[in-house]
């Protein structure tokens, strides 16, 4: 049967067989949607390349400190946003005009 899940846990699952440590497993996820989101607003604002690094760049505090907090954040305070991008991103696959209308 087919089952569907979502991209974290996914990314948890693997590093977990991969036996991929917490910290490492944290920045790789963090990283990477912070690549992805400075990736879209290159392509959705006129930004060149340049900047979009330098975007990214600017990032580094946000995604160390991100890291160092996660392991202490329970499931009562992570908060609302996370079950609102899954299904934003769900609802993209379908969307008309995929390009950043979810």
């Amino acid at each position: 049967r087919d089952i569907e899940i979502t991209l974290p846990v996914v990314t948890a699952l693997s590093c977990a067989i991969g036996q991929i440590p917490l910290r490492e497993a944290l920045f790789f996820y963090v990283q990477a949607n912070a690549s992805n989101l400075v990736s879209a607003a290159v392509r959705l604002i006129p930004l060149g390349q340049s900047d979009g690094q330098k975007a990214l760049i600017s990032l580094e505090k946000s995604v160390c400190d991100t890291v160092k907090k996660a392991p202490a954040v329970t499931l009562d305070n992570l908060g609302t946003s996370t079950p609102m991008i899954d299904l934003m991103s769900i609802a993209h696959e379908t969307q008309y005009t995929r390009l950043f209308r979810s």
